[in-house]
């Protein structure tokens, strides 16, 4: 088998396309021997900002000296990376190895009326604790695929669990108001293990904090149990009950990070807490310093500067558009856009408009859901330009920009993901 064969039998399950529920998995991963009761785990859900809060804790442990794996999604270099281990792919060997494993035990469930169907992230999910479990990890960070309560890897007794943002987003599968997403995300809660809350507004929180009392779980909620204060150059300090760690330096650019970063801290001095493990200023500093993210505020080229976001919802471009405020306000701004039509488009592009100095191009991407320009013709009239070749869009703003002036590149991680990899070849 060849990762070519391997990868398309696992997107050939894509046909049963989103089911929430934990039957299917449980009886995959008892197949499988129940890899996930062996491995200690992280647990992280929200709207926005788990991926890069699992880059941060990612970071802090390896610089620990802690074997840690990380399962994420979506990807955006190569399938591989949403299983990860010390922030290495898994190896298409491994890959082909899990998916000959596998295989037989979807046949099998797939002759059962009640397990039938068992979709692409059930299998990878699955697949993910398998290789964590084999590979004997000292710990495994994991995010969310979508929502928490039904989502996939909902599975797991963590040692602690983290909620970064709550926000209006998949609304078709997880309900219209916050207040109902709030209780979706809120689903990872166990029974008396700890909780670490971001920032999140109130009406949200009243959920999580009833979850949590009929839970008896310990919250850990920003800003009082732990905060961060901004300084220059995006530096930031620390401060968790008697801890202060002054003067952090963050990796990854953007205003917004400084919260994923300090959620990060506060979950790993939780976990390193729970299970004994001593995590000192020095061991904090070089993991927030050296953690990687892509897609997210990326640097991708310079003179001009080339910026690509993955701003893929609402709340994700309200944090965008922050940073542009304060990063780069007076600076002329070309902005190339694409979106998946599960996503509120028209709102995204109301508030691209707004940016001062700007050049708003639209254009779409390969992809089954992405959005057709046919349908945002009117846009035109509003001086929005549509593109229907993306690299074709890029190159001739990246012709037409001057020196001092920024080209970024924004929406969905799947047209992130294409982004990064032409612009990559092409440097």
């Amino acid at each position: 088998m060849s990762i070519e064969q391997a990868l398309e039998w696992i997107h050939s399950r894509l046909k049963f396309n989103i089911r929430p529920g934990l039957n299917r998995v449980s009886a995959l991963l008892e197949l499988l021997g129940n890899p996930e009761e062996s491995l200690s785990m992280i647990h992280i859900a929200g709207t926005n900002g788990k991926g890069s809060t699992v880059a941060f804790t990612r970071s802090i442990f390896m610089q620990a000296g802690l074997k840690v794996a990380s399962f994420t999604s979506p990807f955006i270099t190569t399938f591989g990376e949403r299983m990860s281990i010390n922030a290495q792919p898994i190896p298409d060997e491994k890959l082909i190895y899990y998916v000959k494993m596998i295989q037989p035990l979807v046949e099998q469930l797939d002759n059962d009326a009640e397990l039938t169907g068992i979709t692409e992230f059930e299998i990878i999910t699955a697949m993910a604790f398998k290789y964590f479990a084999d590979e004997k990890v000292d710990l495994a960070v994991i995010e969310v695929g979508l929502g928490g309560l039904l989502d996939s890897t909902n599975v797991i007794r963590p040692v602690v669990s983290g909620i970064t943002t709550i926000g209006l987003d998949h609304i078709d599968i997880l309900g219209s108001t916050i207040e109902e997403i709030a209780a979706q995300k809120a689903g990872i809660i166990k029974a008396g293990i700890p909780v670490v809350v971001g920032n999140i507004e109130l009406k949200a929180l009243r959920v999580i904090w009833e979850v949590a009392r009929k839970n008896t779980a310990r919250i850990y909620q920003y800003p009082y149990d732990y905060r961060t204060e901004l300084k220059e150059h995006e530096h930031f300090d620390f401060f968790a009950g008697q801890e202060a760690i002054l003067d952090l330096e963050k990796s990854l650019i953007g205003l917004h990070q400084v919260e994923n970063a300090g959620m990060a801290i506060e979950l790993a001095l939780v976990y390193a807490n729970k299970v004994g493990i001593n995590l000192n200023e020095e061991i904090i500093r070089a993991g927030i310093r050296e953690a990687f993210w892509p897609a997210r505020m990326e640097k991708l080229g310079e003179n001009p500067l080339i910026l690509l976001d993955g701003a893929h919802n609402v709340h994700a471009m309200n944090r965008l558009l922050e940073n542009l405020g304060k990063e780069f306000p007076d600076k002329k701004i070309t902005i190339i856009f694409s979106a998946i039509t599960t996503k509120d488009i028209r709102q995204m592009i109301k508030m691209l408009q707004t940016v001062k100095n700007s050049r708003l191009i639209l254009t779409t991407f390969d992809y089954p859901k992405a959005l057709d320009l046919k349908d945002f013709r009117y846009l035109e009239d509003e001086g929005v330009e549509l593109a229907p070749s993306w690299e074709l869009a890029i190159v001739r703003a990246q012709k037409a920009l001057d020196e001092d002036e920024l080209l970024l590149i924004t929406g969905s991680l799947y047209f992130s993901s294409q982004v990064r990899e032409f612009l990559k070849k092409e440097k």
